[in-house]
């Protein structure tokens, strides 16, 4: 079951298992998705440990903040969540693609909220992306084609997510679509998308100065990939460990880009050692 929390001005839609005083996991999703694609964890994690998803503001089915959409301010209104949710001590942060940068401009802004940090295939260590996302930064063209996305492409996109077809299930796809059609998804997709990248890939300038920030304060760190992502290519990881030399890593064959779906139980078994290791 969800809920709707007032914080950042808006009302934000949440999950929220397991007992109120167990350690939290907190868990972000990536750009134009929602708190579904962290649904297997809710179920896959120790029922000892609190375990939040939400859909960040704007996406999924939140509303939108007032003002621009920006990385800063997504990590401020998860922030804001965990207020208003009472959530007072650290948290173990997971974050998938955008939600990974979130994650990391969470912990640089806010380290004393984080206690670790689990990243799956992460935005903000390569430049490449999928074109699909690079043409959305092309004036005009990205309102058309945010507008227009029907059955077809919203079966594509969740085709591009995933290695195992049988993961592209008609619920997602229709999940997707009702996603789609909330009124505000354009404007803040757009924001965030052209603010992160241009037609050319993702920018360097936000990564380099968050991965900085990052670095001075770091927190114990796991990043995963799927060796089969469409969306962000594995080879990213490699920047990973470069940027994180403090952080253990591993990669999950035969994966694509929402390992935490794909690989469920792997997935849930390895966080939860190295939350065990790390704590």
């Amino acid at each position: 079951m969800t809920e709707l929390v007032e914080a950042s001005g808006a009302r934000v839609r949440v999950r929220d298992t397991g007992p109120r005083d167990g350690d939290p996991i907190v868990m972000l999703h990536g750009i134009g998705r929602s708190l579904e694609d962290w649904a297997p964890q809710h179920e896959a994690l120790p029922a000892t440990h609190r375990v939040i998803s939400m859909d960040l503001l704007g996406f999924g089915l939140s509303e939108p903040p007032p003002g621009p959409s920006t990385l800063a301010r997504l990590a401020t209104g998860v922030g804001d969540v965990l207020d208003a949710l009472g959530v007072r001590r650290p948290v173990h942060l997971f974050g998938n693609s955008l939600g990974g940068a979130v994650a990391l401009a969470m912990q640089a802004a806010h380290p004393e909220r984080v206690q670790t940090l689990v990243l799956a295939a992460p935005a903000g260590f390569g430049q490449e992306v999928v074109l699909d996302l690079r043409l959305l930064t092309i004036p005009g063209l990205g309102h058309v084609l945010l507008r227009h996305a029907g059955p077809r492409t919203a079966r594509r996109t969740e085709r591009a997510l995933f290695h195992d077809p049988s993961f592209v299930t008609d619920e997602r796809v229709r999940h997707a679509l009702r996603v789609a059609a909330q009124p505000a998804r354009p404007a803040v997709f757009l924001d965030v998308v052209r603010e992160l990248g241009t037609v050319r890939g993702i920018r360097p300038g936000w990564r380099c100065a968050l991965l900085a920030d990052v670095a001075r304060d770091p927190r114990p760190t796991l990043v995963v990939w799927g060796d089969r992502d469409r969306i962000l290519p594995a080879h990213h990881l490699r920047a990973a460990r470069a940027a994180l030399p403090h952080a253990q890593s591993h990669v999950f064959p035969d994966a694509g880009h929402l390992p935490q779906v794909e690989r469920a139980a792997e997935f849930a078994a390895l966080a939860v050692g190295f939350l065990d290791s790390a704590t």
